[in-house]
């Protein structure tokens, strides 16, 4: 057993979240970008997270699932939404087409706020289990001091 095991795992977390949050921001600061260098308006962006197992442990998580052991959680990839654009009537826009009619991404506000909150909450809980593992092991050190 790793006596820093628990901590590992809030890190790996930590770092998860932190890009999910990265990823919100881009979402919002480009809620408003008609071309990008790929052609079109942008596009929104989504993190999606698995879980970090080595291969020791998945082998014996494939025979026996109850004794998988996580090691924590990575991000599998960062994938990119093919929702449509928003079609905004705009004729004054340079980007417009010719029946004035502007492609906007497709990004909703609201949504992203809620995943903004949903992935700082996530961030926060894991700063307290990493606060509280930390906070145990000073205490086991104490009690070995006699």
């Amino acid at each position: 057993m790793r006596v820093f095991a628990g901590m590992a795992i809030s890190a790996s977390a930590l770092s998860a979240e932190k890009l999910r949050i990265d990823m919100v921001a881009k979402n919002v600061a480009n809620m408003n970008t008609t071309r990008t260098p790929e052609g079109g308006p942008y596009q929104r962006r989504q993190v999606v997270f698995a879980e970090l197992m080595d291969d020791a442990s998945r082998q014996r998580f494939v025979r026996l699932p109850s004794r998988g052991v996580s090691r924590g959680v990575r991000v599998a990839a960062v994938v990119t939404d093919n929702a449509p654009p928003r079609m905004v009537h705009d004729p004054s826009h340079p980007d417009a087409n010719a029946e004035g009619m502007l492609a906007m991404p497709d990004i909703n506000l609201v949504n992203e706020m809620v995943d903004l909150i949903t992935a700082t909450r996530a961030y926060e809980t894991n700063v307290q289990v990493l606060n509280a593992s930390k906070a145990m092991q000073l205490r086991a050190l104490e009690i070995g001091r006699g």
